[in-house]
């Protein structure tokens, strides 16, 4: 007998992404939102190749370039005191059907939401959940003290997940000693179609055009000692994201004092949940692994889960298995990244600079080929 009804905590990308592949599947889904309605601001995400290649799979590739994605033409890295690319890496060289989006986040919820209800899908608003009780039936404990029930719970809930919390326990996340402000910009900089990475001591620029180029989104990372709180919404004053990355100059200068409502983002590590399932509830995404956006991966990631989790929904061991070690190795590539960002001026600098200069000149495709095991991954296929 297979799964006939499912409840997934949270409409956001993962959630959205679950409830579309399990309902495919024939199962009866209802997404429980704790917010009054489905909408995601945010700013902008990168869909890379294994992320899109779910969303294929699901008929919604088509609907990307509808909502204004913007097809990545290639990495750049950037020093923030001299002109000139440091390396180059050519998405454009991606093998066939790879490619590699930039879009805004509310335009990937949209394109979801949509194919949600066009499966079906029911929704629930107004739901925050304040307990799972796994079982033989799991239960949801809502915050009016109502109950609903399901033969699976997707705790799709993210970082303060009430589903990782009924499976593992509390867990005590440490701040990283970085912060991370997001902002979005018209795009007045004739931004090309590139992820734009500019690299100085102790902080960084992630800069790349969103809705058909008339955007740009950043995501600004500064190393500091004193505490910020997790989460990405908290509004911050622009002068203090200036102040930050006064040493940088050219177009990140440019972009970043164009900036007039940033958010602050206080980067939290929490480890990976050691249990994924168990009593009729699993987790995807944030709640199963929060990740760092150091390899832009956070929603990819949960598109991953989503489908792996519906193709596997009888299966609950097989979906952990299949994930755990993926999910570990993208968090760990993350970690690595934040290190080669924000190298000081000195040897390691430049000998870093070096080999990333000379490999995309001398040897670009291998380069690129470093990557086949994150962007050639498709869950689709197996």
């Amino acid at each position: 007998m297979g799964l006939n009804n499912a409840l997934v905590l949270g409409g956001g990308i993962g959630g959205l992404a679950a409830a579309v592949a399990l309902a495919r599947c024939g199962v009866a889904v209802t997404i429980l939102e704790q917010a009054d309605a489905i909408r995601e601001v945010g700013a902008g995400l990168q869909v890379s190749p294994n992320g899109l290649a779910v969303l294929r799979a699901l008929g919604l590739d088509k609907r990307l370039l509808d909502k204004g994605a913007v097809q990545g033409q290639a990495v750049v890295m950037q020093a923030h005191d001299r002109a000139g690319d440091v390396a180059r890496l050519e998405l454009r060289q991606l093998p066939a059907p790879q490619q590699y989006y930039f879009m805004h986040r509310a335009d990937l919820v949209e394109v979801l939401l949509r194919a949600a209800r066009e499966q079906n899908v029911s929704f629930e608003f107004g739901a925050q959940a304040v307990k799972v009780l796994p079982g033989d039936v799991p239960i949801v404990e809502l915050a009016d003290g109502t109950l609903r029930r399901a033969e699976l719970v997707v705790g799709a809930d993210g970082i303060h997940s009430r589903a990782r919390v009924a499976l593992n326990g509390p867990d005590a996340g440490f701040f990283t000693g970085q912060v991370a402000w997001r902002a979005v910009v018209p795009n007045r900089f004739d931004h090309a179609n590139v992820a734009m990475v500019t690299m100085g001591p102790g902080r960084h620029l992630v800069s790349y055009p969103l809705r058909q180029g008339r955007l740009i989104n950043l995501v600004a990372v500064e190393e500091r000692k004193t505490w910020a709180e997790e989460g990405w919404n908290h509004p911050d004053d622009p002068a203090n994201l200036r102040a930050a990355f006064d040493s940088f100059g050219g177009m990140a200068r440019d972009m970043i004092h164009a900036v007039e409502q940033p958010t602050l983002w206080g980067l939290h590590r929490h480890p990976v949940a050691e249990v994924w399932h168990g009593g009729g509830v699993a987790l995807l995404g944030d709640a199963a692994h929060p990740t760092l956006p150091f390899l832009a991966q956070g929603a990819n990631m949960a598109l991953e889960d989503a489908w792996v989790l519906a193709q596997n929904a009888m299966a609950l061991d097989r979906y952990a298995a299949l994930r755990k070690p993926r999910v570990k190795r993208v968090i760990k590539a993350a970690e690595g990244n934040a290190w080669r960002y924000h190298l000081r001026p000195g040897p390691v600098r430049f000998a870093a600079h070096t080999v990333l200069r000379l490999g995309s000149r001398i040897a670009p495709r291998r380069m690129l080929g470093a990557f086949d095991w994150l962007y050639g991954h498709d869950v689709t296929a197996r």
